[in-house]
């Protein structure tokens, strides 16, 4: 005999993906005012990990404008709750609920799980799910941005030129978790990403850490679009954010962050992209950081660089 469900659950409710409500914890209410949504899941794929999202919310009167976390790993590592070495995750948390910002922290899947456009894909379930629960989650679907470092600064840029007047944009939405609905985002940070993924191949890696004995650290450009970009150019060009800043895109304000002497991702690449969005009619300021190499280090200015990027997104999501 089928038994009806509990009355406490609304049928409306059991679909995919799970409202945050019934995911593995209900929000927590912190002694510091600030509500807390852990490993949401939202989105999965039958043989990978499910795509977990962190939500935490400032003390008081909602709904907040939200910005969405990307991190960063070579598109191969990382993990959403961990910024990079040189930013204290205290800092960074911080700064974004101080400014009156809900801060949203996604995994995606990396490249060896699957190639692009899975990143993508990924990022823009996330914001659709943000989207579709932002009643519950406390915050306003209209005030999204995204902010990324490294692999997540390529992917937050895509995310932000990546939209419905763009060719082929259905390939590029993806289906995962909230299947449809709007993945436009109202601002854009991109620390240190990558724009163009053909010049970049041109571009020597520099020597990687030691690896365990019978490890190898994979190409992360190869691992990316599952073939070298040789082998696959059209695929490079797809993954690229310069691709899609054209006439007629009409990109969201953009704030490019990138160190003069980055070792692994030039500054001529956040150059190039910024060009690219200034032709394409776009706001975008491109901020120099003297002398840092990849993720700021060698900067001893980070609490600003983090507070004038905090002070960007605040600005155009009208915190």
């Amino acid at each position: 005999m089928t038994q009806s469900p509990p009355a406490s659950i609304d049928l409306a409710d059991m679909t995919w993906p799970p409202p945050p409500f019934r995911n593995p914890a209900p929000a927590v209410l912190g002694a510091d005012g600030i509500r807390r949504f852990e490993g949401v899941t939202y989105a999965t794929s039958p043989g990978y990990r499910p795509r977990l999202l962190d939500v935490l919310v400032p003390e008081g009167e909602g709904p907040f404008p939200a910005v969405v976390w990307i991190h960063g790993g070579g598109w191969l590592d990382g993990d959403r709750r961990c910024p990079p070495p040189t930013v204290p995750v205290e800092l960074l948390h911080g700064s974004v609920l101080g400014a009156g910002l809900a801060l949203v922290s996604i995994d995606y899947r990396h490249s060896l799980e699957a190639p692009f456009p899975a990143q993508l894909h990924d990022v823009k379930a996330a914001i659709r799910y943000v989207r579709k629960f932002a009643a519950v989650l406390g915050v306003d679907p209209e005030r999204i941005g995204v902010w990324g470092e490294s692999a997540g600064g390529h992917l937050a840029a895509l995310a932000g030129v990546v939209g419905a007047n763009t060719p082929d944009a259905a390939a590029l939405e993806g289906v995962q978790g909230v299947g449809a609905g709007d993945t436009a985002v109202r601002a854009v940070v991109d620390w240190y990403g990558v724009c163009d993924l053909v010049t970049i191949a041109e571009h020597p890696m520099p020597a990687m850490p030691p690896m365990p004995a019978g490890a190898e650290f994979p190409d992360p450009y190869q691992a990316l679009l599952g073939a070298s970009v040789a082998e696959r150019p059209d695929l490079a060009r797809a993954a690229s954010p310069v691709t899609y800043a054209v006439e007629g895109a009409d990109p969201p304000p953009f704030l490019l962050v990138h160190g003069t002497r980055d070792g692994l991702v030039p500054y001529s690449q956040s150059e190039q992209l910024a060009a690219a969005l200034a032709k394409a009619g776009g706001d975008v300021t491109l901020t120099p950081v003297e002398g840092a190499d990849h993720i700021f280090l060698g900067s001893p200015d980070i609490g600003r660089i983090v507070a004038d990027s905090v002070a960007f997104l605040a600005t155009h999501l009208d915190a």
